[in-house]
């Protein structure tokens, strides 16, 4: 018997308000596990979310060869990698995870091997590594295809100069990885510099390597012989903040996130500012909100940091459906990331097309209805226009909300959300009601 799909259901909610903490950056984590690949011993890493996606990468670690042991009540990830005897990743791990290409860096540099299939993840754009294996080649590697694997081999790191066509985050952090033990000086030219990767830097740093930033945007990397095991706290996502931000948007509310990083955050705070929405900046860490009766459209486009995130696209999207005027969203990063259009849509956005642009007339109210998620994101953009909408919404696809986030909907139920996970058995029932007004308002969480 197949395993009940869970889903999550979400009503109309009250204008939130408290305070919650923020669990560490999912685009931080994976590829700091990762990079633990470089060194010999235990680390221990604080404020790991217990998404799926950390699941994943805890399976491919332990695949190759790795002790890890999970603390999920403390957040706290401990690896122990000593026994890695292994270069080689299954395709269905690959498949299931796109971060799990980026353990080709580190495994090149501690065995001059590294057999990987062609990763997966999110549908949201090709997404393609010719920037990882273009620079790979420039660093001595040869890359080989054979049946669903690349295999990379590598008699010794090279140390060269290293250009990204884009700023691809993706690359800057395995070419980083990679050459942070080759001989000489490596620079990488036009890298990204999200503050993920600067985490990332951070954790490479204590271990010993010799990395730093040149203006405008080139990283320089002096390799050493070895690398030793790190202690290390994850800088907190600022994505899962801005999502939380738009959820207390959308209601109407105010909350405080107080470790949040407003220096972050800067583009996506200012769009919020420009809709009326009030938000008040710690000195370092700490943003409060309060949302505005009255919010205006705004207009933006996506662009790599410090321009405003592609991640925080869809959500953008959910608040300017329910905003005063027209507005318009450009995607640049990924050409398939704007699919959650047409599942606003069918809450009653009125949402447009053309090219790599939404144009969003702005309602005054959605309804509740059936939604699919196509991805983290846009899961996030829905759960966010279902706090809004008339009665209840029921999204699936909910494998991509537990892919990015450790029960978020959790931290929405703590601040007055009506949010909350369910089963399949409980949807088909809920699901035969759903046009039925009294039979949904007298559902209960």
């Amino acid at each position: 018997m197949s395993k009940p799909e869970a889903y999550l259901k979400i009503k109309q909610s009250p204008a939130l308000s408290g305070e919650v903490s923020l669990f560490g950056a999912k685009n931080a984590v994976l590829v700091i596990m990762a990079s633990l690949l470089l060194t010999r011993g235990t680390s221990r890493l604080k404020n790991v979310p217990a998404s799926t996606d950390v699941g994943e990468m805890i399976k491919l670690l332990r695949s190759l060869g790795a002790i890890i042991e999970f603390d999920q009540k403390k957040h706290e990830l401990v690896v122990n990698t000593a026994s890695v005897d292994k270069w080689k990743v299954q395709p269905e791990i690959m498949q299931r995870m796109r971060a799990s290409v980026l353990v080709m860096g580190p495994l090149l540099a501690r065995f001059g091997k590294a057999d990987i299939a062609l990763p997966g993840g999110c549908v949201i754009g090709s997404r393609p590594i010719d920037l990882h294996l273009a620079n790979f080649a420039r660093m001595g590697v040869l890359v080989q295809t054979k049946e669903a694997y690349l295999m990379a081999t590598v008699s010794g790191l090279q140390a060269r100069d290293l250009i990204l066509e884009y700023p691809s985050t993706g690359a800057t952090e395995n070419l980083l990885m990679a050459a942070v033990c080759a001989t000489g000086a490596t620079r990488i030219i036009n890298a990204a510099l999200e503050p993920e990767v600067l985490d990332l830097m951070a954790v490479l740093q204590k271990m010993g390597a010799r990395i730093t930033v040149e203006a405008p945007a080139t990283i320089l990397i002096e390799g050493v012989m070895q690398l030793e095991p790190i202690e290390h706290e994850l800088v907190v996502d600022r994505l899962e903040a801005g999502s939380l931000l738009a959820a207390a948007a959308i209601t109407g509310g105010e909350i405080v996130l107080p470790n949040a990083r407003p220096d972050h955050l800067d583009l996506f705070l200012f769009k919020l500012e420009e809709m009326g929405h009030t938000i008040v900046r710690g000195a370092r860490v700490g943003i409060r909100l309060k949302a505005t009766s009255h919010p205006k459209a705004v207009s933006c486009k996506t662009a790599p940091y410090p321009g405003f995130p592609t991640d925080l696209q869809a959500p953008m999207m959910a608040l300017q459906s329910v905003a005063e005027g027209q507005s318009v969203i450009e995607e640049t990063v990924f050409e398939n990331r704007l699919v959650h259009a047409k599942e606003l849509a069918k809450l009653g956005a009125n949402i447009s097309i053309e090219g790599n642009k939404a144009l969003i007339k702005g309602v005054s109210s959605l309804r509740g209805g059936h939604v699919i998620a196509s991805d983290i994101r846009a899961s996030c953009a829905l759960a966010i226009a279902g706090l809004a909408a008339q009665g209840s919404t029921i999204m699936t696809g909910i494998h991509h909300w537990q892919r990015g986030y450790d029960h978020l909907e959790r931290k929405l139920a703590s601040l007055g959300a009506c949010i909350a996970l369910k089963n399949e058995q409980k949807h088909l029932k809920e699901f035969s009601e759903f046009h039925d007004k009294k039979n949904l308002l007298a559902q209960n969480y």
